[in-house]
C-alpha cells in the first residue's frame, strides 16, 4: 500500500513552490526587495525540505546578494534552524562567506526579553511601544548612534530609523532627547 501521507507532503511542497515562484515574480516586478529576499529564502527552504541542497543554494545565494547591502539579518534568522543548516552549506561552498558567517553568528545571539504591550498600556500610552522600539530607545539612551544600533541588533539602518520614528510618534516626541525623557517619565527604560 503506497504511503499517501508522503505523497501528500510532496504535493503540498510542489504547490508551495509554485506559489512562491508566482510571488517571487510579482515581488520582482513590483520592486519589493524585502519581500523578494524573504520569498527567495523560503524557496531555498522548500528545496531543502525536498533534500535538494544544490537547488536550495541557488535562491539562497541570490537572497544573500540582495540582502547584504541592506544588512538584513532577522529576515533569515527568524525563519529558524533550517536556515542555519542552509547557511552552513553556503559557507562551506564559499558563498558570501563573511556575510554568511555574520548570519550564522546571529543564530547564537541570546533572545532579548520581550516588552509587553500590557505594560505599555498600563503607563498610559494611547498606542503601546513594541519591544523593538523600547529596545532601540534603551540603546539610544546608552548613547549609541543609529548605525551602531543597526549593527548591534543585526537589522538595517532603515529599520532602525523606522522604529525610532514610530517611537517618537507614540511618545509625542520630535527628537531623541525628548523621546528618552518621555520614556523615562513613563518608566519604560
Amino acid at each position: 500500500m503506497p504511503n499517501t501521507r508522503a505523497g501528500g507532503v510532496d504535493s503540498s511542497i510542489r504547490e508551495a513552490m509554485a506559489l512562491l515562484e508566482r510571488l517571487r515574480r510579482a515581488a520582482e516586478e513590483g520592486g519589493r526587495m524585502g519581500s523578494l529576499i524573504e520569498i527567495l529564502a523560503l524557496q531555498a527552504l522548500a528545496h531543502e525540505a525536498q533534500g535538494d541542497i544544490p537547488r536550495a543554494i541557488m535562491p539562497l545565494e541570490r537572497a544573500l546578494t540582495l540582502a547584504e547591502p541592506e544588512g538584513y539579518v532577522r529576515i533569515f534568522v527568524d525563519v529558524g534552524h533550517a536556515m542555519r543548516t542552509l547557511f552552513r552549506h553556503a559557507a562551506a561552498g564559499g558563498i558570501m562567506s563573511s556575510y554568511t558567517q555574520q548570519l550564522l553568528s546571529a543564530f547564537d545571539e541570546p533572545a532579548q526579553p520581550a516588552f509587553t504591550a500590557v505594560h505599555a498600556a498600563a503607563v498610559g500610552l494611547a498606542e503601546p511601544l513594541t519591544g523593538r522600539e523600547v529596545e532601540i530607545l534603551r540603546l539610544i539612551a546608552a548613547g549609541m548612534r543609529n548605525q551602531e544600533i543597526a549593527d548591534h541588533l543585526f537589522i538595517s539602518l532603515a529599520t532602525v530609523k523606522r522604529h525610532i520614528a514610530n517611537a517618537y510618534g507614540k511618545l509625542g516626541a520630535s527628537h531623541r532627547t525628548g523621546a528618552i525623557i518621555r520614556a523615562n517619565e513613563l518608566n519604560l527604560l
